[in-house]
């Protein structure tokens, strides 16, 4: 009996000894070679990339790297296959480095970028674990591994440099504020109150053009923010930008209509503006085909009002201006030599403007805000402009010429100016619109 049982033992021991032991699975997630990849393989390439992922996902570096071995340096596989190997094997600065080759090659190699994360996570280096989870997002939106794991540690990072950046707030260190608010964004760029808040720092700081970026971009996520909207609306016009300072007001007006301090303030920045008395008129110059002499009058009116406030030296007798909806307007850039006036006192307001006339105006426009403070400086030097079709004798010559070295209108490629063609309401406006961005 006792030989028996010693004999099945042996036996026993004998099965076991020839029974493969089953692997455990890998400690990092190995990434998938993208179906494109695969699809222009030839068909053994195909199953040894197959065979060799498969051992990779089985844990069995040392088969994968052999299977891939034999897939040669030209292979979209090879250099991703021996790095995903030493990553199983614990030599993450060989992995590293296989992982950047592939890239190299192969940039929209998402697996190489998947096992470049791993590695920067077991680092716990955060920023570059993100960089990298992007990176695959983009290539491939919907990546189920990288996914969830990215939207974590955004998160995280966004939540972290939060905290960070009002403490820096709190303890007056604006600087530090701003640097933890821009890694915030950086992280998460869609973050409204990082943009916020970076946005009433540039305000304090007087830095227009940032403050107005990260107001706008707040904006983008809460356009129905009411108090966003009149935060807003209230800095547009600290800043002296009325009229997109009505804008806003009108959209806060219009999600509700029966709030009194709204419509108030409504009506003070129209007065402001000088357009509480314009009529539909004023609405409709940007689509006009043509703009007429009353038309632009009223756009430097609207648009420089508090900037020409003081009146002009000359008083102008104007004959044919009393049925004009801009005649108020044309009264101020007449009296201020802005737009002339002629012999027989007539301003002609419904007179079709060109675009030489146009450059006499913003010429003349630009004189008076210089003779105000405003600082304007030539961009390009007028002796390098030259015009293909506006001779030296031509009366508005020299106004062009000064209009296109501010850089407030341009040639076309061919060096022309179309001194006779009409202005369009759309031309008119970002002409002005420059000239006050110049001006400011």
């Amino acid at each position: 009996m006792v030989r028996k049982l010693a004999a099945i033992g042996i036996a026993l021991i004998g099965v076991w000894s020839c029974a493969t032991l089953p692997t455990s699975p890998p400690a990092f997630f190995v990434g998938d070679i993208p179906s494109d990849v695969t699809t222009r393989l030839g068909l053994d390439d195909r199953i040894a990339v197959r065979d060799a992922w498969d051992a990779l996902k089985a844990g069995r570096a040392e088969q994968a790297r052999k299977l891939v071995s034999k897939l040669g340096g030209e292979s979209p596989a090879y250099a991703v296959g021996l790095a995903y190997a030493d990553l199983l094997l614990g030599d993450l600065a060989a992995a590293e480095e296989g992982f950047k080759s592939s890239l190299l090659s192969f940039p929209d190699m998402t697996p190489a970028r998947i096992g470049l994360a791993q590695i920067y996570e077991s680092r716990r280096e955060s920023e570059k674990t993100l960089v990298e989870y992007r990176e695959i997002l983009k290539r491939d939106p919907d990546n189920r591994w990288t996914k969830p794991r990215f939207e974590t540690l955004r998160d995280d990072l966004v939540k972290a440099a939060m905290a960070d950046a009002r403490i820096a707030l709190a303890a007056g260190d604006r600087e530090g504020a701003k640097r933890e608010f821009l890694k915030v964004l950086f992280y998460g760029p869609e973050t409204v109150e990082a943009h916020l808040d970076l946005a009433r720092i540039y305000r304090q700081e007087n830095n227009a053009p940032s403050a107005l970026l990260h107001f706008k971009a707040a904006l983008e996520a809460r356009t129905t923010d009411q108090a966003l909207l009149r935060e807003y609306a209230e800095y547009l016009a600290d800043s002296e930008e009325l009229g997109q300072s009505l804008d806003v007001l009108e959209k806060l007006a219009a999600l509700e209509p029966r709030d009194a301090a709204v419509g108030k303030r409504i009506e003070e920045i129209k007065a402001k503006l000088g357009i509480y008395e314009l009529p539909s008129e004023y609405s409709e110059v940007p689509a006009l085909e043509a703009v007429a002499r009353q038309d632009l009058a009223a756009l430097i009116g609207v648009k420089f009002g508090e900037l020409l406030d003081s009146p002009g030296n000359r008083t102008e007798i104007l004959v044919d201006i009393s049925m004009s909806w801009a005649q108020r307007y044309i009264i101020k850039v007449a009296s201020l030599g802005i737009m002339s006036v002629f012999d027989n006192h007539t301003f002609q307001p419904r007179r079709i403007i060109n675009r030489a006339e146009l450059a006499d105006t913003a010429v003349r426009l630009i004189g008076v805000l210089q003779s105000k403070g405003a600082k304007f400086v030539p961009l390009v030097e007028t002796r390098r402009i030259q015009v293909a079709d506006v001779s030296e004798d031509n009366y508005y010559h020299q106004a062009i010429i000064k209009a296109l070295s501010f850089q407030v209108m341009i040639l076309t490629p061919e060096r022309m100016f179309d001194p006779e063609r009409t202005v369009p309401g759309n031309e008119a406006i970002r002409v002005m619109d420059l000239i006050l961005g110049l001006a400011r």
